[in-house]
């Protein structure tokens, strides 16, 4: 699974260092470096909606607040 965080001037102001590091703890702590791959992406075009996270070709917008329940839902989810 492919899991694309943007990392452009807007989402990077709305917390997507903060995201990325949340991702990439939850990925280690439940043992799926080998099936999570994140990458990051410079502007998705959803720069009003937050920090544009795609898993595969969905978007969805996360915030540091919510990327642990994302991550329970859309990750894990689909595992």
């Amino acid at each position: 699974m492919v899991v694309t965080i943007c990392i452009g001037s807007s989402c990077h102001l709305k917390g997507s260092r903060d995201v990325i590091a949340i991702l990439q703890r939850l990925v280690l702590l439940h043992g799926l470096s080998d099936q999570v791959e994140l990458t990051g992406s410079f502007c998705m075009g959803e720069c009003e909606k937050g920090v544009c996270v795609k898993v595969n070709d969905e978007l969805f917008s996360v915030t540091p607040a919510t990327a642990e329940s994302f991550f329970n839902e859309h990750i894990l989810g689909r595992i």
